[in-house]
């Protein structure tokens, strides 16, 4: 049984069928990709897995139980933790506020005290701007503090959403650096990426959307090999 698996999902904006019946699955440990062009459903996908849009159709099951008709609230607390695209912090507050606030649905100050220290270890950068309003922070060092404030509910799975869009070269190989040593620390990933060579450099799986429906899925190295995909997102 896998940790995460959508079944036969079907997901409307009005009535415009975003989602046509996609199926996927995320084994525990590992990081899943799901790479395709703007408006192909990545971003509706992990949003309906968050809970913030509901499947007309299709399941979804987390550690085989159904997530799909839970709140949002409910489903951070069960374990999964979403990075927006945009980064979406709190730019009045500082960089601890916003941290604090991944915490939100938590009682343990101890172990909170303690995923401060972990993410100050893991982001340094973080920990020099503790008391910095975010919104004077890079692009990197907010996509950082994004990162951070997810990882402070303790999720078992991270969804990322587009963490590399506008950020510099240099900043996106140590935004991956991060992705990887997270997931090696325990956290299942599924990665939501434009930045197809990228992804599937370090992803155990991938799937290929187009306009709503699953084209291509395999490995990483299989789908970084194949024809259609480096012509397609590789420039190949």
């Amino acid at each position: 049984m896998a940790l995460l698996e959508i079944n036969n999902i079907h997901v409307y904006y009005g009535a415009i069928h975003a989602l046509k019946g996609i199926s996927l699955k995320v084994e525990e440990g590992q990081i899943v990709a799901l790479i395709g062009a703007n408006g192909a459903g990545k971003t509706t996908t992990l949003r309906t897995i968050s809970g913030l849009l509901h499947p007309k159709e299709g399941t979804i099951l987390y550690h085989g139980e159904p997530l799909h008709e839970m709140k949002a609230q409910s489903i951070v607390k069960a374990g999964i933790s979403q990075v927006p695209e945009g980064r979406r912090i709190f730019a009045p507050l500082t960089v601890m506020e916003n941290l604090e606030l991944g915490a939100f649905l938590r009682n343990d100050k101890d172990g909170i005290r303690n995923d401060l220290e972990t993410i100050f270890q893991s982001f340094p950068r973080l920990k020099e701007r503790t008391f910095q309003q975010a919104g004077t922070l890079s692009g990197g060092e907010q996509q950082m503090l994004a990162m951070g404030r997810a990882l402070m509910s303790r999720p078992k799975v991270l969804l990322l959403d587009e963490p590399s869009m506008g950020l510099s070269p240099i900043f996106v190989q140590e935004i991956f650096n991060i992705i990887k040593r997270i997931n090696e620390q325990g956290t299942t990933v599924l990665l939501v990426e434009q930045n197809a060579r990228m992804a599937l450099s370090i992803a155990d799986y991938a799937y290929v959307l187009e306009t709503g429906t699953i084209s291509l899925e395999g490995t990483g190295a299989e789908l970084a090999s194949s024809e259609e995909v480096q012509k397609a997102y590789l420039g190949g």
